[in-house]
């Protein structure tokens, strides 16, 4: 499957989730990532909901997956209340600390954004990645994709969009992520084709439909007075300009300029696109991308990706809101035995065609497992059992949902 992802045109496929069900699960989990990046890929993400991560070992496991080749964790987090996360809610905070412990400071949270659910909580959920920002890279908000038969009524009950999320995102941080903080996801081919042009090898280029996602950065600014305030990248660089000057210089390149003269026109001129006075005060970000790109500084890197969160959101299809054109320029897929690579609007959203007959084709009967694995592996005997009240006394839960009391007793 890895190499028929590898063999992909123009650009074979350089990332790989592990997903289910739930993939830390597996045994061979260790196996399976040293395996995949063996293979060439590059970018290694385990989706996870984090329980088997909580307790002792947690941190051990989590090290040894670094050691073989992952790189960031999609963990499960639908909100900061125990009502809406009931989930991982109480894990949480044991979770976070054995990722510390282990170095995995690359975790992106994914909430599944339901109306009516945990919509409430969308700024808290952004606050909560603020605080723990030495782990946490960003967060990928996933509106929720609507499957079995519901009435028009439950459909609108539910069902949220990309910009309901973005609006409700600027009501409940006051204002400070606002509407116009956001960009399409496909407006990064503009980068990959520079960086192909200027390099002269083959980039990925993320042409998803503009409908699929949106996605900001934010800096993220610690006050005395222990408050968080965020200021989107959007606040003081000149996104649209900067871009519309990028695919000029693209045109140069394509014509023939020397790509030296190119690229220091850009660097000298990339201070032109970013306002000094209302670039927040610890950072000089044309410095930072300086070191980056010209003395390819990893503690540069290191600083950006401290001081700015990563939010993003993907709205996954269903049903009722299907479009071949979006599933045409999917840039999400599923690869299967077999060496075929699936859109993932398509294999879940049209699971007769797809996924119930890959399942059933390679699944394994209650009756097989059982002898091959003993009914020590299924039933209660590995049912997870939640001591709610001994979670809650710890120091460490309740430090870590300290700013966020008024959620707790949500009903």
């Amino acid at each position: 499957m890895i190499r028929s992802l590898k063999k992909q045109h123009p650009s074979g496929g350089l990332a790989v989730q592990l997903t289910g069900g739930e993939p830390a699960l597996r045994d061979d989990l260790l196996d399976i990532v040293k395996m995949i990046k063996e293979e060439g890929i590059r970018h290694i993400q385990l989706n996870t909901h984090g329980l088997r991560f909580a307790y002792a070992g947690g941190d051990k496991l989590m090290a040894e997956l670094r050691k073989v080749g992952l790189n960031t964790v999609y963990l499960s987090f639908d909100g900061v209340s125990p009502a809406v996360n009931f989930k991982n809610h109480w894990e949480i905070p044991f979770i976070l600390e054995n990722f510390r412990r282990a170095g995995m400071t690359s975790v992106v949270l994914v909430p599944t954004v339901i109306n009516n659910w945990n919509t409430d909580e969308l700024g808290a959920i952004v606050k909560f990645a603020a605080r723990n920002m030495d782990v946490i890279r960003g967060i990928n908000m996933q509106p929720v994709s609507l499957t079995g038969q519901l009435t028009e009524s439950e459909r609108e009950k539910y069902r949220i969009t990309i910009p309901d999320v973005i609006k409700l995102i600027e009501e409940q941080t006051d204002g400070q992520i606002d509407r116009d903080s956001w960009y399409p996801v496909p407006i990064t081919v503009i980068i990959s084709r520079f960086i192909q042009l200027f390099t002269g090898e083959n980039k990925m280029q993320i042409t998803v439909h503009p409908a699929c996602g949106m996605a900001t950065y934010v800096h993220v600014h610690m006050k005395n007075n222990g408050e968080i305030e965020f200021t989107p990248i959007t606040r003081f660089v000149d996104i649209e300009g900067f871009f519309e000057y990028l695919k000029e210089k693209s045109d140069e390149l394509e014509k023939g300029r020397n790509k030296y003269i190119v690229g220091l026109k850009i660097l000298y001129n990339l201070r032109k696109f970013i306002d000094s006075e209302k670039q927040p005060k610890d950072i000089n970000l044309w410095k930072l991308i300086f070191n980056i790109f010209v003395r390819h500084s990893y503690e540069a890197l290191g600083e950006f990706h401290y001081k700015f969160l990563y939010i993003g959101m993907m709205h996954f299809m269903d049903l009722y809101n299907y479009d071949v054109q979006r599933v045409l320029h999917c840039g999400v897929h599923y690869l299967v035995p077999g060496g075929k690579i699936i859109p993932f609007c398509a294999f879940n959203v049209l699971p007769d065609l797809y996924r119930d007959k890959i399942q059933k084709e390679y699944g394994i009967p209650m009756k097989e497992w059982i002898k091959l694995k003993g009914y020590h592996t299924i039933g209660d005997a590995i049912k997870y059992k939640r001591n709610i009240k001994k979670l809650e006394s710890t120091e460490l839960y309740k430090k870590t949902y300290a700013e966020f009391k008024e959620y707790l007793n949500k009903r």
